[in-house]
């Protein structure tokens, strides 16, 4: 079963709830799940792992990797990696994080990694997240909303992806109830750049009502298929 990387067209589009959400139906499923947040930043706290988003990657997938293999970098400051190295005088070796995405794809059969922020965040200065889907081989499953100014930002990162040979799949959440109705937003997508919907998220459903969702909708056999 090939790896995913679990993208979106904006930061708070709702990747970790589907990403946890995926990794529960997966495991559920009896299948043997990973789960990677490269890079995380947020404020700190005084618990393992410091990233309340990696905490619940855990948690739902029941992953038993050691923390700086599932995260490898966490930045105390809610902003993009390359602008969290500038502020706190950091760095970030990009074959550190490589070489532990190969240690997860050796140990499991399939692999969630969760990106930061949309497509073009900035992890170095000229180095960004589509570079690194790019560098870990894997297809992504693009996060989207329903809020207004989704057809652009969506067909943004969908034509930045074809432009980087990434082969994209679409997720649409309904994140705001007072813009795109979810099925007009996937019908437009889709005349739009010819993607299918892989699955459409109603608006409110927590991780675990999201993972009976995905169950219900054998969302492992799609993903089989992929």
């Amino acid at each position: 079963m090939k790896s995913f990387f679990v993208t979106g067209t904006d930061t708070g589009i709702g990747k970790t709830v589907f990403t946890c959400a995926l990794a529960h139906h997966l495991k559920n499923s009896g299948i043997d799940v990973g789960v990677m947040k490269p890079f995380a930043t947020g404020l700190s706290r005084n618990t393992l792992p410091q990233s309340e988003d990696v905490e619940l990657l855990i948690k739902y997938s029941g992953s038993s990797d050691s923390h700086d293999v599932i995260n490898p970098y966490f930045f105390s400051i809610p902003t993009s990696p390359y602008m969290a190295t500038r502020k706190l005088g950091k760095t970030i070796d990009i074959d550190a994080v490589l070489s532990r995405f190969e240690i997860l794809q050796s140990r499991h059969d399939i692999v969630l990694v969760e990106g930061i922020g949309g497509i073009m965040t900035p992890i170095l200065r000229d180095y960004f997240v589509a570079d690194l889907i790019k560098n870990l081989g894997l297809d992504t499953i693009l996060m989207t909303g329903t809020q207004m100014g989704s057809v652009n930002h969506t067909l943004l990162s969908i034509d930045l992806c074809k432009k980087y040979g990434i082969k994209t799949n679409l997720v649409i959440n309904d994140i705001d109830p007072t813009g795109y109705k979810v099925d007009d937003l996937e019908s437009d997508l889709f005349s739009l750049s010819g993607l299918e919907t892989l699955c459409k998220i109603p608006h409110g459903k927590n991780i675990e009502q999201i993972s009976k969702m995905l169950e219900q909708n054998n969302f492992s056999q799609v993903l089989a298929r992929l």
